[in-house]
């Protein structure tokens, strides 16, 4: 515990939101409480590098993002520089924090690229079904098919 230093510490005691009830009753939680107080809670920056596995990482901005506006006039993905057609996202973002689950609503602003890869799972699983109703259309329609071909002509 010595060999710990400030970073550590954030590190071990971070939440993703406090809430006001929580009184942080240690020297870390207070350290962990001031930085999380110093961060603007606007809007979120995200990591989509792992959108295919359905893994993304959300965390909120620091001044300097805020300043050069990362996140609200340029894309929020951490390594995306595009500052045109940016729309806001509301998203529900599910974490586990200190062993329990919990869920915050968040705001993003991505680019249409960011954007499809927010919503990557979402459009997957509608083609799927779009797919799915396809095949079963199909069937249907063969099973009238052979029906009329049974009718006798007049």
């Amino acid at each position: 515990d010595k060999d710990k230093n400030d970073y550590d510490i954030l590190k071990e005691h971070h939440r993703f939101l406090w809430n006001s009830s929580d009184t942080p009753n240690t020297w870390e939680n207070r350290l962990a409480k001031a930085y999380y107080d110093k961060l603007i809670k606007e809007y979120a920056i995200s990591d989509l590098s792992q959108y295919k596995q359905n893994k993304i990482a959300l965390r909120w901005q620091t001044e300097k993002e805020v300043v050069e506006g990362k996140g609200q006039f340029i894309c929020g993905n951490k390594i995306c520089k595009e500052r045109v057609n940016l729309t806001s996202w509301e998203v529900n973002f599910g974490y586990t924090e200190q062993g329990e689950k919990r869920n915050a609503l968040v705001k993003l602003r991505l680019c249409p690229e960011c954007s499809t890869k927010l919503n990557y799972h979402h459009q997957k699983r509608v083609w799927r079904r779009r797919e799915k109703r396809k095949k079963e259309g199909k069937k249907k329609s063969r099973k009238h098919k052979k029906r009329k071909a049974k009718l006798p002509s007049s």
